[in-house]
């Protein structure tokens, strides 16, 4: 009797085992996934930033320096 409780609880062990695995496989490929999701809104929202340096005519070293000046200006109206 015991040995065959141990077998079921052996054979439960191992199908959990391929459970976890299975799903760590999953959740990998989810992961993977999401990356590649993350990725893409990234490279749009840069494009949309990029375009609109053309649009505007500036060179990133003007825009970076407007946003600077916009940011530093934007932080010491909140301190008050």
């Amino acid at each position: 009797m015991a040995r065959g409780q141990r077998k079921a609880i052996e054979d439960k062990i191992r199908e959990k085992e391929e459970l976890v695995s299975a799903l760590k496989i999953r959740l990998k490929s989810e992961q993977n996934e999401l990356d590649a999701l993350y990725k893409e809104k990234k490279d749009r929202d840069l494009n949309g930033l990029n375009q609109m340096l053309e649009d505007s005519g500036l060179d990133i070293h003007s825009a970076s320096g407007i946003l600077r000046e916009y940011i530093q200006n934007h932080k010491n109206a909140v301190e008050f």
